[in-house]
């Protein structure tokens, strides 16, 4: 799945240096079937998580 991520060394703005994390933060949403603003706060910020999870959406990475 790492090539198909969002945020390699060579893309720029973010980085992708938590890209697991972030996705056991989408997988946590999916289990619990809990609103983004549940998500526990080592994950990072719920609205940082989603709006990355909606850039994501957009750019068809889960899809591909």
């Amino acid at each position: 799945m790492e090539p198909l991520c969002l945020g390699k060394k060579t893309d720029r703005g973010r980085s992708g240096t938590d890209n697991r994390l972030f996705i056991e933060a989408v997988l946590w949403i999916a289990r619990t079937g809990s609103p983004w603003r549940d998500l526990p706060t080592y994950f990072g910020h719920w609205n940082s998580v989603y709006s990355r999870y909606s850039d994501w959406m957009k750019a068809g990475v889960f899809k591909r």
